[in-house]
């Protein structure tokens, strides 16, 4: 008897899990709260860039869409790190230099999930769907029609929350007792800006190198851009939502155009060359708020679960929401396989394997954001980037970085955070030991000259 799944979201982690589902025989009914994208050829919601890596690939590859997604993506092998006076410079992701991110739009790829969705047989799509109630008990979902207003009930072998940070599936759940749940917001907020694209110069039509994840790093605050194929790049601005004392570095003090523009010209004047749009894009783009989502448990009942940001929402300071979201969709796919008649025995399995790894790349991305806009540019953080990658080509069984076992690896998350814990603390150690012989020493020369001298 052929199963049947209700998959809330057609998100990235919705239509992908539809695709895997469908192909392993199970009847999808995909529905998405958002009216259909394809009429406008563009997802809305957030529209930072992606950077998938060695987790998304796989993921793709497994569904069969790993050339068409990677067609037009653009390798960024390290980082490009902006001065305030313009100075550049470039800092290896990797020891190995075939290892690179991808920059990605999140709209082109959604799109790309989605219509592969679509064109599965025994898979039904819907737009205009908020998903209301839950029975997970019986497996029934309630979907209103934000268009009609009518109501739908739905009943499946399995209901998935696939519907973001905001999940009306999770938020039915936690009606439960038992359920556990937490959010916490940044104290950043991001705003997306545009350097467009340029008809001469070394890089046309780039205005700035492609190859490489651009930051201006400027201690409370940041910026990061990411290149397009058309030769643009998406620029995002991390910034306090609140300026700190004595200071106007927050977007309640720069809040429209001419404070804007005055703050670029010092703080990141070589971009601001670059944004023919800059006025236009300050005032109509909104500023966006960030947060970090942990709940448990991640199943209810034995028929509804939840997956992707619905279930672990992190920030995006590493790279990895997309990344980890497809790694769910073959962690639930895998489990399905193996408790072929027990759904409640597979989602259980599933939320065992993956919520520490789900703590664990929530955590490291919150870590990775202090470093993007604190460490990247200071001297004895690019020294030990170079102990690290040294280490990593002499002992690479022993000693792997963090970035590499996080972005070009598949180990779970929980592992690759207990090794880099592990390793930092050796190299500290280490790094303590040797100044000590340095100090031992001078004082020993110091001696020696004072004897001689007297």
């Amino acid at each position: 008897m052929t199963k049947r799944v209700v998959i809330a979201g057609a998100g990235l982690a919705g239509s992908l899990l539809a695709v895997y589902l469908a192909r392993a025989g199970w009847h999808v009914d995909l529905r998405e709260r958002r009216g259909d994208p394809r009429s406008k050829n563009f997802v809305q919601g957030r529209s930072i860039n992606l950077a998938i890596s060695a987790r998304g690939i796989k993921a793709l590859r497994r569904a069969g869409l790993e050339s068409q997604v990677l067609c037009d993506a653009i390798r960024m092998p390290g980082r490009m790190m902006h001065s305030r006076s313009g100075a550049l410079t470039f800092q290896q992701y990797s020891s190995n230099t075939e290892h690179a991110i991808l920059s990605i739009s999140r709209s082109a790829l959604n799109l790309v999930l989605l219509n592969a969705a679509a064109a599965e047989p025994n898979v039904r799509v819907s737009f205009d769907q908020r998903c209301g109630e839950l029975d997970a008990v019986r497996g029934i979902a309630t979907f209103v029609n934000t268009v009609s207003g009518s109501e739908e009930q739905v009943e499946a072998d399995l209901i998935v929350g696939a519907d973001g940070a905001y999940s009306a599936v999770r938020n039915a759940m936690q009606r439960r007792e038992g359920f556990d749940f937490e959010q916490s917001w940044l104290g950043h907020g991001y705003k997306e800006m545009t350097i467009a694209p340029v008809a001469t110069g070394p890089h046309a039509p780039f205005a700035m190198e492609p190859n490489a994840l651009h930051i201006w790093p400027r201690g409370s605050s940041m910026m990061i851009a990411l290149p397009n194929p058309d030769g643009s790049f998406t620029c995002t601005l991390f910034w306090p939502h609140r300026s700190s004392d004595g200071s106007a570095d927050g977007f309640d003090k720069i809040a429209d155009p001419i404070t804007g523009r005055r703050h670029f010209e010092r703080e990141y004047a070589d971009a601001l060359e670059l944004m023919p749009t800059f006025d236009a894009d300050f005032a109509a783009n909104p500023v966006g708020w960030m947060l970090t989502i942990r709940c448990r448990p991640w199943s209810s009942g034995a028929r509804a679960v939840l997956v992707g940001d619905a279930a672990h929402a992190i920030v995006p300071f590493f790279g990895q929401g997309a990344n980890a979201s497809f790694e769910d969709c073959e962690a639930l796919l895998d489990s399905l396989e193996r408790h072929t008649t027990d759904v409640g025995a597979a989602i259980r399995e599933y939320e065992r394997a993956r919520k520490p790894n789900a703590d664990a790349i929530a955590e490291m991305a919150l870590q990775n954001f202090i470093e993007m806009r604190d460490r990247t540019a200071s001297r004895a953080f690019l020294a030990r980037k170079s102990v690290e990658h040294l280490l990593h080509r002499i002992v690479p069984k022993l000693f792997t970085p963090r970035y590499d076992m996080v972005s070009f690896d598949t180990i779970p998350y929980a592992e690759a955070l207990a090794k880099s814990q592990r390793q930092d603390a050796w190299l500290t150690t280490v790094a303590v030991a040797a100044l000590g012989v340095v100090v031992a020493g001078s004082v020993l020369i110091v001696r020696a000259l004072m004897s001689g001298g007297a």
